[in-house]
């Protein structure tokens, strides 16, 4: 990932260092449980915990060599430790090494992911309550509809992004477990308790059945939640995008002291947040499809995965963790402007309130086929820009509702009555 779109917090996580890091404490764990069965001497797992250590470069030097990067580590491990090493990695595979790190590194990454989706949130729920009762206008199909308000386009974000936190949640219990299982997970060369007493160390559970490595179904999933969530980011980038439009122009990104537009345009105010936040989106997204290709393998295991995890874990996380902390950086600054969206309500002569007339007008005796006509036909010359609705409504002799009637359909606090209980199901749920 390039460092442009990465944060130090994640970015470190997925280092060289934090790798060998974390198979430094399986290993260590590993023994700790073999020691316990009497499998390995006391004096070598102390030895292992106190001259532990790696050096990446020297890593790095020996996988030239032996073309495994495993194998590599333990060696590396070996020159600082000493002859106690031998004890490492008894009847352990790679596998059990890399499957369990590359789980521990997603568990981390989705405490920093739900740590951004709490803050996001947090600002989704502090604008929403700044403009609960702020009048806009819904539209579908890009085209008005019926009056909103801004507060409850916030509070859908927030019951969406809510959501995405309970699947990331869960995805991160999903990901959760370790297997030191051996060649082909018959724990024939290890004790089963070993297993379980990593994954206490590690704060994970046991896999059930491993082959050689954790199931994919699982990294599937995970990956796929992540792309859910990139989903719902973009979703709420590209609102903000169509608000900033210049013909809309209801609410727009912060634009700085100092900020430039256009290299060519100076009068530019351009929503590159937004439109940055929609293009990491299609990344991430893009990340699921591979992770889903990986569950088939060959038999206990092939390494047709391997090369895929080695980009997506990272670029996935890292790309996800600066986009939620981009957008809620969106979102806490975001500028909105009320007049302008009243505005805009008012843009097309009250034809936003014609579903109430063609009610009222069921209501007074009329056919649904007749009322659906009557009111119709005098908006349609609204949308010419010929008149009023509310006007030409009175001046049809068809339309068999007096003026008062008619003119109490038209009030903008009607469509807001039930704002408070959209507000108590999101927010006090």
């Amino acid at each position: 990932m390039i460092p442009r779109y990465a944060r130090p917090e994640m970015t470190a996580l997925w280092e060289a260092e934090s790798r060998f890091s974390i198979w430094l404490e399986i290993e260590t764990h590993a023994m700790d449980g073999m020691v316990k069965l009497g499998i390995v001497p006391e004096e070598a797992a102390k030895a292992v915990r106190e001259k532990g250590a790696f050096d990446v470069e020297r890593i790095d030097e020996i996988e030239r060599e032996v073309k495994h990067d495993v194998i590599a580590f333990l060696t590396s491990l070996s020159e600082h430790v000493g002859p106690e090493a031998r004890f490492v990695h008894q009847g352990m595979t790679s596998s059990d090494v890399l499957d369990t790190c590359f789980n521990v590194q997603l568990v981390r990454a989705s405490d920093i992911l739900l740590d951004d989706m709490e803050a996001l949130l947090a600002a989704l729920k502090k604008r929403a309550l700044e403009h609960k009762m702020t009048p806009t206008i819904g539209r579908s199909h890009g085209i008005h509809a019926e009056p909103t308000t801004f507060g409850l386009k916030l509070a859908q974000a927030y019951a969406e992004f809510d959501r995405c936190r309970d699947r990331l949640r869960a995805a991160r219990k999903e990901i959760a477990t370790c297997a030191i299982s051996g060649a082909v997970g018959t724990f024939a060369n290890i004790d089963p308790s070993v297993e379980a007493h990593v994954a206490d160390a590690m704060g994970l559970e046991v896999e059930p059945v491993s082959t050689q490595v954790i199931p994919r179904d699982r990294h599937a999933m995970f990956f796929a939640i992540l792309g859910v969530i990139a989903s719902s980011m973009e979703r709420l980038a590209v609102e903000v995008r169509h608000l900033q439009r210049t013909e809309v122009l209801e609410a727009e990104e912060y634009f700085s002291e100092g900020q430039k537009g256009s290299s060519a345009m100076p009068h530019k105010r351009n929503p590159v947040l937004t439109e940055n936040l929609t293009g990491l989106a299609r990344l991430v997204r893009g990340m699921a499809v591979p992770a889903m290709e990986n569950v088939a393998l060959w038999h206990e295991r092939d390494i047709s995965h391997s090369s895929v995890e080695r980009m997506i874990g990272p670029d996935a996380t890292i790309t996800l963790d600066f986009a939620l902390v981009r957008l809620t950086n969106v979102v806490e600054n975001l500028v909105v402007y009320p007049e302008r969206m009243q505005a805009n309500l008012d843009k097309l002569g009250g034809l936003v309130h014609s579903q109430r007339v063609l009610l009222a007008l069921t209501q007074a005796g009329v056919s649904r086929e007749d009322a659906y006509r009557l009111v119709q036909r005098n908006a349609m010359p609204v949308w010419r820009g010929e008149g009023q609705f509310l006007e030409l409504l009175k001046a049809d002799e068809e339309v068999v509702l007096s003026d008062d009637d008619l003119e109490a359909l038209f009030d903008l606090g009607y469509h807001f009555k039930h704002v408070d209980t959209i507000f108590d199901r999101v927010f006090k749920s």
